[in-house]
């Protein structure tokens, strides 16, 4: 069955917290939900932004095009494994999302971030 959706209406955590519910309206102006399980959950959530680039590319046929969220604050954190550090970057909005970063991608992305881009290809966003 598809549902066409006008737009997000509800947002909710099982009481378990075993899985999100999604409520919306379709179309028609009729109220609907779906509810996800806690494991699904993190699929839906790595698939969206792929789906959203090939979105972008697709309605204004640019393949150089990237859906880029402004950054407003990060933080680094130590894991309780000792080789990774977990960063978190957020929007002002509040939308964030973790890394965990091994210890020599660490030092690659340090020195990333410190030097010159002189020959990296400019994408719009």
């Amino acid at each position: 069955m598809e549902i066409k959706v006008r737009q997000l209406t509800t947002c909710e955590v099982a009481a378990d917290g075993g899985a999100i519910s999604l409520g919306f309206e379709d179309v028609t102006g009729n109220a609907a939900a779906v509810s996800v399980s806690l494991n699904q959950v993190g699929v839906l959530i790595m698939t969206l932004p792929g789906l959203l680039e090939t979105a972008l590319k697709a309605r204004y046929g640019d393949q150089s095009l990237r859906y880029a969220y402004p950054l407003a604050s990060w933080v680094l954190e130590q894991s309780t494994d000792t080789t990774q550090r977990i960063i978190t970057l957020q929007t002002e909005d509040g939308f964030k999302v973790r890394f965990s970063i091994p210890r020599d991608e660490q030092s690659l992305l340090g020195e990333a971030l410190t030097q010159p881009m002189p020959g990296m290809t400019v994408r719009p966003n």
